[in-house]
């Protein structure tokens, strides 16, 4: 990942608007400036990536549509596969497909324009506490908490990792990897929606309660649990999910 000697002088969270309305980008850099936070835009796709190259940042704001060129699920895909930073998307679109498909990529969050500047403002917080607790855990926990296994499956909270019975590494966002230890930690026991976003994220994190489903059909997919026979992941209609394997810590 790029770095700089900028970044190193300045301690202030490095944000990088990306968003084709010139007007909004210049607003939040004067906004976010004034919060504290050390600011940048970029208009389209390919200034984001020349800002990405040039600099270090610690989270990214972008937007869903753009008039030409790459749109912002396209750069989000980019940033998933090469970035390790949080990215929250904007879109003048209120529409829940466009919000699973955001989910689905990786987003952190999703904020709907037109939005409170104060609401934005505590959306880029959590999501900055959120993403810094994560590295924290990961660099104060390494080497000391056990993995889980079930099946065959091992559940590494050091590095937010699943391994697959073959060996294989299976990359989790922190949302799943939160849920999915919610669930294997809690195996046994029926959870609902409220409960298991009340314990990974304190319901801080979501933009709507249903991302709970979509998150939950992503981790089924890779541990490759056909919702029609769960072996792992079992949905109780009308109430929630229950972790059915059994599971040990090694």
């Amino acid at each position: 990942m790029p770095a700089t000697d900028a970044k190193s002088r300045d301690t202030k969270p490095r944000i990088l608007v990306v968003d084709d309305d010139h007007r909004l980008c210049r607003f939040l850099e004067k906004f976010l400036a004034s919060e504290g936070f050390a600011t940048a835009s970029a208009n389209e796709g390919r200034a984001m990536r020349r800002a990405m190259a040039d600099e270090s940042f610690d989270l990214v704001i972008l937007d869903l549509t753009f008039p030409a060129g790459e749109d912002g699920l396209s750069l989000a895909r980019t940033l998933r596969s090469q970035y390790d930073l949080p990215v929250i998307m904007l879109s003048g679109k209120n529409s829940t497909i466009d919000k699973v498909v955001c989910l689905e990529l990786g987003a952190d969050d999703y904020i709907t324009k037109p939005f409170e500047p104060r609401e934005l403002l505590a959306r880029v917080r959590t999501v900055l506490r959120r993403f810094a607790r994560r590295i924290n855990l990961s660099e104060t926990m390494e080497g000391a908490s056990p993995a889980i296994r079930f099946a065959g499956w091992q559940l590494d909270p050091t590095r937010y990792e699943l391994s697959s019975p073959e060996g294989e590494r299976v990359r989790l966002t922190s949302q799943e990897f939160q849920i999915l230890s919610a669930l294997v930690e809690r195996r046994g026991r029926i959870l609902s929606r409220d409960q298991i976003l009340d314990i990974v994220a304190n319901r801080s994190w979501t933009p709507y309660d249903r991302s709970i489903d979509v998150l939950i059909g992503k981790i089924r997919r890779k541990l490759r649990d056909d919702v029609r026979d769960a072996q792992y992941i079992k949905t109780i209609r009308g109430v929630g999910y229950m972790f059915a394997a059994d599971a040990r810590g090694e």
